[in-house]
């Protein structure tokens, strides 16, 4: 039995942020296969299993579009989040006043990405259950079809959500823009390809209740080309850097 998905998802705005640009953000021309991981993961996430991207089709034009926005230079901590559930009297404001930032970002717009992926088992907290991998399948397929998830599904940015995600047999390649299909062969350059954390997703207390993680990561890059508007992602994972 075959554990592969194939989705079509869309967005009126994308954003996957190249980090060498450390003060305006400016997205990729394509989704990394880490972001679309986290998206992935917005549907249906569980220890046991690990999403892995194959193949990412292009369908619409890449087109950017300039914005400049309020942020905040801020974050709630943890440690108040857990005093406030325990009962005590914390302050949770941000006060934007105080800590509003402006910033310009360059972002994708009217996006349409096909998505092949499958998933694995990562032998961390897995069911006991012979069929655990059919289980999984049927809850992924199931949310897909359902259009259910636990958090929006967003594109780089949790400022951008999917719009619509459809599950598919094949993907109409007829459907992919006269442009993209003009440029050919690209060489999308060193694109990252996800950020792994060093505790590889299993707590460093070994806590599963009350579990502490590492902040530690590195980034991985990848050397895509885009042909005729597809990333064959699969094809280039031997080949990562960190």
């Amino acid at each position: 039995m075959s554990f592969g998905f194939r989705i079509m998802v869309k967005g009126n705005y994308a954003c996957f942020t190249r980090p060498e640009m450390k003060v305006e953000r400016v997205s990729y021309d394509v989704p990394t296969p880490g972001a679309l991981e986290g998206m992935l993961k917005s549907v249906y996430w569980k220890p046991a299993i690990k999403y892995v991207i194959d193949k990412i089709i292009v369908f619409n034009s890449i087109e950017f579009l300039n914005v400049r926005r309020n942020e905040v230079k801020e974050k709630l901590l943890l440690s108040n989040l857990k005093k406030s559930m325990r009962g005590e009297r914390v302050d949770l404001s941000i006060y934007t006043d105080v800590s509003r930032n402006q910033r310009a970002s360059m972002i994708l717009k009217k996006v349409c990405y096909g998505i092949e992926f499958h998933f694995e088992l990562t032998k961390v907290k897995n069911d006991k259950e012979q069929n655990s991998e059919n289980k999984h399948y049927n809850i992924i397929k199931r949310r897909l079809i359902n259009g259910q998830y636990f958090r929006v599904p967003c594109l780089g940015c949790s400022e951008f959500p999917v719009t619509s995600i459809m599950l598919l047999d094949e993907f109409d390649l007829n459907l992919i823009s006269d442009s993209i299909l003009k440029a050919g062969d690209v060489d999308l350059g060193y694109m990252s390809y996800k950020v792994v954390f060093d505790d590889k997703g299993i707590p460093i207390n070994n806590n599963w209740e009350n579990p502490v993680f590492s902040d530690c990561a590195s980034t991985i890059y990848y050397r895509p080309h885009m042909i005729n508007g597809i990333i064959d992602v699969q094809k280039y994972r031997e080949g990562l850097k960190c």
